[in-house]
């Protein structure tokens, strides 16, 4: 009796406790003006469950406190936003107070360097240096008939196969970034990078807490193991009298290179276009196997643009620039595949300053106000008669901010009368905002033919590749590499799913035991 009684003490003391914990925490940010919301346990926050709950840990919190909420996720207290408006103005405005705000434990394993993380006149340098490998003139020269070469390799021999078409696709991104990289796509260094690229995926969002076992940790010594590979490799180079003609060649041509980057930062660029490239090509390419196969239609449309490519061409002849442009089809089911999917579910910014959000975003209204020029507009708005002169007021203010006219004063951000404290997260949750029926008519239908009955690419709610400066430098090289891999794979195969595939899309898109197929030649 005794023993219980100890028990139901105790057990009502570690109740008491938790809820006391809990309840510190959340005092903790009851700062005027902040948005409703929970913050979960100290540190930790509510990390745990939104990483297991994914979608439907965002859905209720927003049943319970709207579109714009705050929470404490992935070692942060963060503000959650899903409005459309919102959330592209932030994109959009990333030097009005905002800089990227991606985990740190991203930010240790892709490199300070990296260009996610950093921000200003250092971005646009590493965007500059970036962008000069993968130019327009550069992905039709060179690009172009390296993927195609290493796409024809890769896709041969595939037939009366059960293949697992996640790992194909995995290992297609990545031998395909190392080619156009360094061209070590068959390499032992290859394996090797391989071997510890793996791992470095699986740590970049996780808490970064650095104990033996840890993703975390696990992946930082991975990191520190390819930072060597690419050092060696490095060497090699310039230790050779012959130059290659593939990225990192490019990179180490200091004398004809416009950017000069140190090796640190040349390290960090790899990295990051590997990562960022394996990602998302694989995942998508994944998926619209996956969604081809359960669409039969969809997929004889598909067919269809590409064997008309093929028509005029010899068994083994490359695809050409134009025949590249000319899939239009393709396109559509890359970017329907992405939107479906929810490859990225969103972006995340870190505030450099106190922000106020305050009734400027919804469909009807885009505002942005300095604190001076608010004021002003808040008398004007008391008076009826002069209405339509405060609109358009507004709408000249906000086109002066964002054009950079009106400087050096505090920028506010306005919505709904919320405080976002300085040094807070962003999180630009974009995946609600794929499945809106007013953006996109019966949202969970697979659907390419939207794309092309209107132009959504150019719409400003069209967030697949983020916004503003940020804009996935990768996008065409991405869609270039899926478009290759789809065009000989629709070409030369069919295939059947295999039973038992299960696939899962948070915290990210992938089957949890592969995604088989039983492949045969068309």
């Amino acid at each position: 009796m005794a023993v219980f009684t100890v028990v139901i003490v105790v057990f009502l003391g570690l109740i008491g406790f938790s809820t006391a914990l809990l309840r510190w925490n959340e005092l903790r940010y009851r700062k005027k003006g902040l948005p409703p919301g929970t913050m979960g346990w100290p540190i930790f926050g509510e990390t745990t469950d939104f990483l297991k709950q994914g979608p439907n840990f965002m859905k209720n919190q927003t049943a319970r406190y709207g579109s714009f909420f705050k929470s404490h996720i992935l070692g942060c207290p963060t503000v959650v936003s899903m409005d459309p408006e919102l959330n592209r103005f932030i994109l959009m405005n990333e030097s009005k107070g905002l800089v990227p705000g991606y985990p740190q434990s991203m930010l240790d394993i892709l490199g300070k360097c990296n260009i996610a993380a950093v921000h200003g006149s250092t971005h646009k340098y590493m965007r500059g240096a970036l962008l000069s490998l993968i130019s327009p003139t550069i992905l039709r020269s060179h690009i172009l008939p390296k993927i195609d070469e290493f796409m024809r390799s890769h896709l041969s021999n595939w037939q009366d196969h059960v293949i697992d078409i996640q790992e194909k696709t995995k290992e297609m991104a990545f031998f395909s970034s190392l080619k156009q990289i360094a061209g070590i796509e068959s390499s032992s260094i290859a394996q090797e990078f391989m071997h510890e690229f793996f791992k470095l995926v699986l740590g970049t969002l996780s808490l970064p807490i650095d104990l033996p076992g840890t993703n975390y940790r696990r992946a930082f010594q991975a990191r520190q193991n390819i930072v060597n590979i690419v050092a060696r490799l490095m060497e090699e180079r310039r230790a050779s009298t012959v130059t290659e003609e593939d990225m990192l060649g490019c990179l180490l041509k200091e004398e004809e290179n416009k950017y000069k980057l140190t090796d640190e930062e040349i390290i960090d660029l790899i990295i990051t276009l590997v990562y960022s490239g394996y990602e998302t090509v694989s995942t998508t390419s994944m998926m619209a196997v996956k969604y081809l196969h359960d669409h039969p239609h969809v997929l004889q449309e598909l067919r269809k643009e590409h064997l008309a490519i093929r028509e005029n061409k010899k068994p083994d002849e490359p695809i050409t620039w134009e025949d590249y442009k000319s899939m239009r089809f393709t396109r559509a089911v890359i970017f329907e595949t992405s939107r479906l999917a929810t490859i990225v579910n969103g972006v995340l910014r870190k505030t450099t300053q106190e922000m106020e959000i305050n009734g400027g975003f919804d469909i009807n209204s885009f505002m942005l106000f300095t604190e001076r020029e608010r004021e002003r507009e808040r008398e004007r708005e008391r008076s009826p008669k002069i209405y339509s002169f405060c609109c358009l007021y507004a709408i000249w203010t906000f086109w002066v901010v964002s054009n950079g006219i009106i400087a050096n004063e505090e920028i506010c951000i306005e919505f709904s009368g919320f405080v976002i404290p300085k040094g807070w997260r962003i999180y630009v949750y974009t995946r609600e905002v794929n499945y809106d029926p007013y953006l996109y008519p019966d949202p969970l239908s697979f659907n390419p033919w939207r794309w092309m009955e209107k132009n959504l690419e150019s719409q400003p709610h069209f967030l697949i590749f983020g916004g503003g400066t940020r804009l996935c430098p990768g996008k065409e090289l991405g869609i270039m590499e899926i478009s290759t891999f789809l065009h000989y794979f629709v070409t030369k195969y069919r295939w059947e799913e295999e039973e038992g595939n299960k696939l899962v899309k948070f915290p990210r898109v992938q089957a949890t035991n592969g995604l088989r197929v039983r492949v045969s030649s068309c």
